[in-house]
């Protein structure tokens, strides 16, 4: 009887020792399949939260909350819309955004930051001075070099293809392809493909790819990236859900380590002595998704550039009065009321 008692006790680790992180034919730990980052948690904490970690009831009551912002989207007013005024985007049909904070550890999580402890981006002033300087100057788009990228369907908006990855409103799913000598990561979101070489030497410094130069060394079971040499039309990454600078010169280390035939547990470093005072830390999951991955068709650059040139040129409105009207009318990255990161501010 004691042993029986013994075993149905054990039984549980047995399972749980039972997974061991799948091997590629050469050896490497496998993190091939295609991967979701979908959640209702931001990069930086919560309005109206202090703690990283919260409880399980009050997590369901904010995910309840959400939901019920989420469904507020499609509840146009009737009749037409007033002239000026901003008609909004898409309705919830387009939005794969998640419905459920982040978890990680069984431990529902307000922020993807998890250093500092405020769960914020600790800008220098000369960073915070290059975040809103770029964030205005993103607000004027008279000319087709002044969009944003994700509008000129270069790379996908924010810093959904990172590095860091983190997720947006939708598009949220990536697939991972390896070989003996890279490690190659598809975007969902603009249909960008992040190469990652496996060792070797930095490319030379003039050379800055979309996405920066990425090199990867395993240590363990984990696969550690090295990330430098930003595109300077990167530095800059807004999205509704999260706006985000980094410098030209900043380094980006990620983890990328297996923890189950369902998850990749992703952790990031952001380091530049000039954009913030010290280095700051996130984590996310990579949870497993079905595929496959259909082709992104990017539309807004091709027959939508006219309208989107025609509606700003239409105001006719520069110099002091266009900055005048920016401020006094935020960019809706910055104040949507339903998706923005301020949803939940008391």
């Amino acid at each position: 009887m004691k042993m029986l008692l013994i075993l149905l006790l054990l039984s549980p680790l047995a399972i749980a020792q039972e997974w061991q992180t799948p091997r590629t034919p050469w050896g490497d730990p496998d993190l091939q399949g295609i991967w979701n980052t979908a959640t209702i948690t931001t990069l930086e904490r919560l309005g109206g939260m202090d703690d990283l970690v919260i409880s399980e009831p009050d997590a369901r009551w904010l995910e309840q909350r959400d939901a019920g912002f989420s469904a507020e989207i499609d509840n146009l007013p009737e009749g037409d819309l007033p002239a000026g005024d901003t008609v909004g985007g898409y309705n919830t049909a387009w939005l794969n955004r998640g419905n459920r904070l982040l978890r990680i550890n069984g431990e529902p999580r307000t922020s993807i930051i998890v250093d500092p402890e405020n769960g914020k981006v600790p800008y220098t002033l000369t960073g915070w001075a290059r975040y809103w300087w770029t964030l205005i100057k993103s607000q004027k788009r008279n000319n087709p070099e002044e969009q944003l990228l994700g509008d000129r369907c270069v790379v996908g908006f924010g810093s959904t293809g990172g590095p860091p990855m983190l997720p947006v409103l939708y598009n949220n799913n990536y697939q991972f392809v390896q070989t003996p000598g890279q490690v190659a990561i598809l975007v969902e979101m603009n249909h960008a493909v992040r190469t990652i070489r496996m060792g070797g030497d930095p490319l030379p410094k003039q050379i800055r790819p979309w996405l920066g130069d990425s090199i990867g060394h395993w240590e363990v079971d984990t696969l550690v990236v090295e990330t430098s040499q930003f595109h300077p039309q990167q530095s800059f990454r807004g999205a509704i859900k999260h706006q985000l600078y980094v410098g030209l010169n900043s380094k980006v280390t990620e983890r990328f380590t297996r923890t189950s035939e369902h998850e990749i547990f992703y952790e990031f470093t952001v380091e530049d002595d000039e954009i913030y005072r010290h280095p700051w830390r996130g984590e996310l999951i990579f949870g497993a998704s079905n595929g496959p991955i259909y082709e992104y068709a990017c539309h807004e650059g091709n027959y939508g550039m006219i309208g989107v040139l025609a509606g700003e040129r239409a105001q006719g409105v520069d110099g002091i009065r266009w900055l005048y009207n920016l401020i006094t009318n935020m960019p809706e990255e910055v104040t949507h009321k339903q998706l923005s990161s301020g949803r939940f501010d008391n």
